[in-house]
């Protein structure tokens, strides 16, 4: 096996349709019985082989004058088709993967240290399908770990995945004056009362749990669970209820020296 072929046969186009599909690129045009015959193989034979061909968009087969003609695609199509194909699945492997841990029955849990497994976790948030993420997020850990600048590229990647974002956090965490409430960044800031403490970052999206450490403890965690993930959005939607939406947060100070004014 040379390497051509070797390298083919791990996309699929292995024996009878490696000949067929060499012979009809190296002929680049030329009656199926040409073809069959360069690749060493009976016209009847060729029929059903090059039929799978022309379904991969190697090839197309045109008639011509009652003579049914082969013509070899351009490969570079072949990159482009792969490609294609490559996107297509990792846009669907979150469902994919739902579904098939659905069937399986059992929450699958994914443990990632360091601060590559950390970036790991926080990118895998952009997978949410239901175009929204429920976020508690511990800003002085984050703006360490891993860091603003990463965290400026997740954001943009965010927004222009039209991924919204409903933020929880402690005005005690908030170390940086950034990330607040806007719909150019589609976020909607609340914070907790004073008595909850935000201390660890947490993401949940479609049927997933994604927990962030500090860098202390520098770790991720991805649960993927349906009934934990119903849990925590439940759990999150009351902590919502109950905190102060920022801009009513912005305001207060003012009030107060108002307050101090006519007093």
């Amino acid at each position: 096996m040379n390497d051509m072929e070797e390298k083919l046969a791990k996309i699929g186009i292995t024996g009878k349709l490696y000949k067929l599909y060499l012979a009809a690129v190296e002929l680049g045009e030329a009656p199926v019985q040409e073809v069959a015959a360069r690749a060493g193989l009976a016209r009847t034979t060729a029929y059903d082989v090059l039929e799978r061909l022309e379904q991969q968009e190697l090839i197309r087969i045109e008639e011509r004058q009652g003579r049914r003609y082969v013509v070899a695609e351009d490969p570079v199509g072949m990159l482009q088709r792969l490609e294609l194909r490559k996107q297509v699945i990792g846009d669907l492997m979150p469902q994919i993967r739902s579904l098939y841990n659905r069937a399986k029955g059992k929450p699958q849990i994914r443990f990632y240290e360091g601060e590559e497994g950390i970036r790991t976790v926080l990118w895998d948030t952009l997978t949410c399908q239901s175009g929204l993420l429920r976020g508690i997020l511990s800003m002085g850990e984050l703006t360490e770990m891993p860091g603003l600048d990463e965290m400026s590229s997740y954001i943009a990647q965010r927004v222009e995945r039209g991924i919204n974002l409903q933020v929880l956090r402690s005005r005690s965490k908030d170390t940086e004056n950034i990330w607040a409430t806007g719909s150019e960044e589609l976020r909607e800031l609340r914070y907790a009362p004073d008595s909850v403490l935000l201390g660890v970052t947490q993401y949940i999206y479609d049927d997933k749990v994604a927990i962030i450490s500090s860098k202390r403890e520098n770790y991720g965690l991805i649960m993927e669970s349906e009934d934990f993930a119903r849990l925590q959005t439940v759990l999150f939607e009351t902590l919502w209820q109950v905190s102060t939406p920022a801009a009513q947060v912005e305001k207060a100070p003012v009030r107060r020296r108002k307050a101090r004014a006519l007093g």
